[in-house]
């Protein structure tokens, strides 16, 4: 197989496949995702391939040579990514900490201090509701009935700690 004979046979049609396939999958690099310019990408250089092949050799040769080219624009963009234009846009530049009043959704520090009722019997774990709002909670001590004024005295991660709160006679 001669490099000329075979370059002088690829039409326009193909070349035009392999221009536009190379685009569209470059834009799908850019904008990840299963996404239309992909899969028109791929569809179009394989109609490039179909187009310009004429042996199976010539197929594996075009093949090698669009990885090849497909893996030189992945790690530009991969590049781009990481320390170009795109790195920029795709970073936060905001810190969002608790001082600001942001809490994570696993953040349940906040409910120390709050004051809530069981809703079931505490053996040592079962539901009690703190403003409104169900919650898995495990006892201080061992046992707790129901309907029972809890507070809520320390969180660690998940787990939820309460203890009776035992209100003081006053004298009238």
């Amino acid at each position: 197989m001669e490099l000329t004979s075979f370059l002088s046979n690829i039409s326009a049609v193909a070349i035009m496949c392999f221009a536009f396939g190379f685009i569209f999958v470059i834009i799908e690099m850019f904008h990840p995702g299963f996404g239309i310019p992909g899969v028109l990408g791929a569809i179009l250089l394989i109609a490039g391939v179909v187009f310009t092949a004429n042996s199976v050799i010539e197929v594996l040769v075009l093949l090698g040579i669009i990885i090849a080219i497909l893996g030189v624009m992945l790690n530009f963009v991969l590049k781009s990514v990481t320390k170009g234009r795109l790195s920029k846009t795709l970073i936060l530049h905001e810190t969002q900490n608790k001082e600001d009043g942001y809490i994570g959704a696993e953040d349940l520090e906040y409910f120390v201090g709050q004051e809530g009722v069981t809703l079931t019997v505490l053996r040592p774990s079962g539901i009690a509701e703190v403003n409104g709002i169900k919650m898995d909670v495990v006892s201080e001590g061992a046992f707790i009935t129901e309907n029972t004024k809890v507070k809520i005295i320390k969180v660690e991660g998940r787990r939820i700690v309460v203890r009776v709160i035992t209100e003081s006679k006053s004298t009238h």
